[in-house]
């Protein structure tokens, strides 16, 4: 089979590195979320059932069939706004709302009207989105030396060793001797997990027009614009051409089907993205869909297992996870500055919607991503339309 054949270790490490980042950066998010709607900890291991199974098939599968690494994850910033707009509304109603909001995903991948808005982002506006998502990630890699100084230069130190002697193995060789320390350390807990099956448990969703306006809406466009975008950005930043209506379709399907157990809402992924499509993962862009594929498999362990896998990834120290994260990420975003600067005549928009994502800023519960794209879009246009504007008057001289 010509996967085992594309298939290599670097390739199987950064799919690890992609759901130990996944994961463990935002997995607090969906249990507060879960338990917002008053979950119990059946309920609560069904969600990760669902979620782990949904992002691992929808991820594995079609980077399979089209030999290109499609990367699915569920909605961060979705988990967010329900587990502040969650308060007060029951399971039901809850699943009820998700699957509304399955609904509107579908249709917007169905329609192509999704790839037909991002079709009209230049490149290097595009570039600088995904480098802003990146960089703000990739900062606490660093940030986090102030808690455990000696593991992050310890970790900083292999990875450009590595990638002076041994380039394609940088950051599995880092990752172990994160790992090795952290336990040398006795900072890896492993009392918190818990070998056993997750189950997956129904519930019968009840549909409300307040669910809907509270619940559904605010998840459908935090999930578009938040992680839809920047995932976009992630795949034309590789240069892989990919049916994306075709997939934000798949994504909406698979979450209608979910729904009920927990997989409150899936989409296309930045971070873990740029982790699996990048130069870490292969060298040649052709082979990187292994490490996808592999990524979707540990995601479907982390499903089946549940409870288990969780407490196996949440046992490594945040400040391991952190450095890895941004290590892994350092190459994606370089090239994406270096794209989203190198044309003049969008090189000052471009910064902008660099410098905006980068900030974080939040305005009525949507992220940084959307308002980045938003902001160099309109700096864009004027300057675009100052330069007809002057053309235009020098040419009726």
């Amino acid at each position: 089979m010509q996967f085992f054949k594309d298939l290599s270790v670097s390739a199987v490490v950064a799919g690890f590195v992609a759901v130990l980042v996944g994961f463990t950066s935002s997995v607090a998010l969906v249990f507060q979320a879960a338990q917002a709607f008053g979950a119990t900890p059946q309920e609560i291991t069904s969600w990760m059932w669902a979620l782990g199974l949904g992002m691992g098939l929808t991820t594995a599968l079609p980077s399979l069939w089209l030999k290109k690494p499609v990367m699915i994850a569920w909605s961060t910033p979705g988990a967010a706004v329900l587990a502040t707009a969650g308060v007060g509304y029951s399971m039901g109603q809850a699943v009820g709302a998700f699957l509304v909001c399955a609904l509107l995903i579908t249709v917007a991948g169905a329609t192509g009207w999704f790839a037909r808005v991002m079709s009209r982002i230049p490149m290097a506006i595009a570039s600088a989105l995904l480098a802003g998502v990146l960089a703000r990630f990739a900062m606490s890699a660093f940030s986090a030396a102030q808690t455990a100084p000696l593991l992050v230069i310890a970790m900083l130190l292999t990875y450009l060793l590595g990638k002076r002697w041994q380039p394609r193995y940088a950051v599995p060789i880092t990752l172990l001797v994160g790992i090795a320390m952290a336990a040398a350390q006795g900072r890896v807990g492993w009392s918190a997990v818990q070998w056993e099956w997750a189950r997956p448990v129904w519930t019968t969703p009840v549909f409300s027009w307040q669910a809907v306006v509270s619940l559904a809406l605010p998840l459908f466009v935090v999930t578009m614009a938040s992680q839809n975008l920047p995932g976009v950005a992630a795949i034309r930043a590789a240069g892989y051409d990919m049916p994306i209506s075709k997939i934000i379709t798949l994504t909406g399907l698979a979450t209608l089907v979910l729904a009920p157990f927990g997989g409150y809402a899936l989409n296309l992924s930045a971070i873990t993205a740029a982790i699996c499509m990048g130069p870490e993962a292969h060298p040649d862009p052709r082979r990187r869909y292994t490490a996808a594929v592999a990524c979707g498999a540990f995601y479907v362990l982390v499903g089946l297992f549940g409870a288990a896998v969780t407490g196996v990834l949440t046992a490594f120290p945040k400040e391991l996870v952190a450095a890895i994260a941004g290590l892994a990420l350092l190459a994606t975003i370089g090239n994406g500055l270096v794209t989203a600067v190198k044309e003049e005549a969008h090189r000052e928009p471009a910064v902008i919607t660099f410098l905006v994502t980068l900030s974080g800023v939040t305005l009525w519960g949507i992220g940084s991503a959307f308002w980045g794209v938003v902001a160099g879009a309109l700096a864009l246009v004027i300057a675009q339309f100052g330069r007809k504007a002057q053309a235009g008057h020098n040419g009726g001289r």
